[in-house]
């Protein structure tokens, strides 16, 4: 059980989303967001404040009528649930509801209560609004996705539960959830902020990490599939450059190699004295980048990933609304706490960095795939009749392929402002956009990943050197190995291929 006080960390994230946890609401909470409530109420009484007695956005300089002030967070709520495109995943809708329900949680924002306790009881419940892709541009806020959100707040619009899509009244009156109590500022208030790139930003995250550890078992895989020399993994080369991220990968792949009987010293090789003078080494004095290089290439990776992860949780423990209720001076504050350009810059350089994993994936790949390169190997590591038959040289074109398609998604969004909104909105983040390519890139990322652990199983099989393989590497060939055929006589890979996928995205590495 997760008891939502004042800030979240990336773990209570993973445990709601991941593993199932409940969620309850400290007193403190509800104390802290009466009292932004009441204070809101009162001093909004002979003041004008945005979208409490205004118009919004280009509008903002219409009063709104005391007895149409409800009806405009109404208005508000239905004139923008707008969406298109693809529905969203369900777990990226519920990281987006745990993301804003924890700023609303902070009492910033002047809404009644009501609205966390609904969201409190749809997330313990599974009950998914229906909220589609595109709509988003980040500033003022992700107003379209939240606006759907919003929707089946108020009892309205469409949801999943327990596995399919309804009406939220249906499944309101079936669980016996009441709508929330829409009062002051709420429709405004769950509609203006950053939480939907976020909530999609967070389980990239996950998945990222999850991914880099993949990425980081094959290449010390392939080490040991070659043989190759252990010292540019040595942490005395690595601390020799200040990178924390290429030192925490080298450390990773060392621990993973420890007591594997594959991998060399140099000094017991070309160190020994024993090389006779103008010989021509027939083995490589030096691996290829993309086997010497690991810790250089993903180290960056790795800082990436957790830089991205600090700020995004930073967002989501911020108030990103407009206005700012500020109870301790008594004051209301306007400005733009709701512009996703923090989230939008991570997202870009998130997907820049699980494209170049993908690249460095896909250049093992073809390591192991060319005979001519790795000179131990088979062509395309095929097992069958040289000629006849195929091997693994029809997947390559996949992982080539996806490999590209990420190349090209990855030109940034965070650049990519277009002026809306009548020219109100004259700059925005397209954090939304940003978040969900880079959804797009990961998932690619795994499939080409799924190639390359297929055909790190079908040459180990080839090479037969089970039992001087590193215990890591080992347990997980034991288990990839029921999961994919022996591939020589030829037969189409595409079910494997996403049963592995499934599997790395489901399962860690380490």
């Amino acid at each position: 059980m997760l008891q939502i006080t004042t800030d979240l960390d990336f773990n209570n994230f993973y445990e709601v989303l991941f593993e199932g946890s409940k969620i309850t609401l400290d007193t403190s909470v509800i104390e802290r967001m009466t009292s932004s409530f009441n204070f809101l109420e009162e001093f909004s009484k002979d003041k004008v404040i945005y979208g409490v007695n205004t118009g919004f956005g280009p509008m903002a300089q219409y009063k709104i009528k005391d007895k149409d002030r409800q009806q405009l967070q109404y208005n508000l709520i239905r004139s923008h649930a707008s969406g298109m495109g693809k529905p969203m995943e369900p777990l990226y809708v519920k990281s987006l509801m745990l993301a804003r329900l924890n700023t609303l949680a902070l009492g910033k924002s002047g809404v009644h209560t009501s609205v966390v306790e609904t969201m409190k009881e749809l997330i313990n419940k599974n009950i998914i609004p229906f909220i589609f892709e595109h709509g988003g541009v980040g500033a003022s806020g992700d107003l379209v996705q939240l606006a759907h959100l919003a929707l089946v707040l108020i009892g309205e619009g469409e949801v999943y539960f327990k596995g399919e899509k309804r009406l939220t009244s249906e499944v309101f009156l079936e669980e016996n959830i009441t709508p929330i109590k829409v009062e002051q500022r709420e429709g405004l208030a769950l509609m203006n902020g950053t939480s939907a790139m976020t909530g999609i930003g967070i389980v990239n995250i996950i998945y990222s990490k999850r991914l880099l550890d993949w990425s980081i078992f094959c290449s010390a895989a392939i080490n040991e599939i070659v043989q190759a020399y252990d010292d540019h993994l040595s942490s005395e080369l690595n601390s020799s450059k200040l990178h924390l991220g290429q030192q925490a990968v080298a450390s990773k792949m060392r621990d993973h190699l420890k007591d594997s009987l594959l991998t060399r010293d140099r000094n017991e090789h070309l160190y020994s004295g024993n090389n006779p003078e103008n010989e021509y080494f027939k083995e490589k004095v030096q691996e290829y980048y993309s086997l010497r290089c690991v810790p250089q290439i993903l180290g960056p990776v790795y800082d990436t990933i957790e830089n991205t992860q600090r700020i995004l949780i930073e967002e989501v423990n911020s108030a990103n609304d407009n206005p700012i209720i500020d109870i301790k001076t008594k004051q209301v504050y306007h400005g733009g706490n709701f512009h996703g350009d923090y989230v939008a810059l991570e997202m870009d350089k998130l997907k820049l960095v699980i494209t170049k994993m993908s690249m460095l994936a896909e250049r093992q790949l073809n390591y192991l795939l060319n005979d001519k390169l790795n000179n131990i190997l088979p062509p395309f590591v095929n097992m069958g009749t040289l000629g006849l038959n195929f091997g693994i040289q029809g997947a390559q074109f996949s992982a080539v392929s996806t490999t590209a398609e990420n190349q090209m998604l990855s030109n940034s969004m965070y650049v990519h402002s277009i002026p809306n909104n009548n020219d109100n909105q004259d700059i925005v983040s397209m954090g939304t956009n940003a978040a969900t390519i880079t959804k797009t890139v990961i998932e690619n990322a795994f499939e080409v990943l799924s190639v390359e652990l297929i055909t790190i199983v079908q040459a180990l099989r080839y090479l037969n050197f089970k039992e001087q393989l590193s215990s890591v590497t080992k347990e997980k060939f034991e288990l990839l190995n029921k999961l994919i055929p022996e591939i020589k006589e030829d037969q189409p890979l595409y079910k494997t291929q996403q049963i592995i996928k499934d599997f790395i995205k489901t399962n860690s590495a380490y």
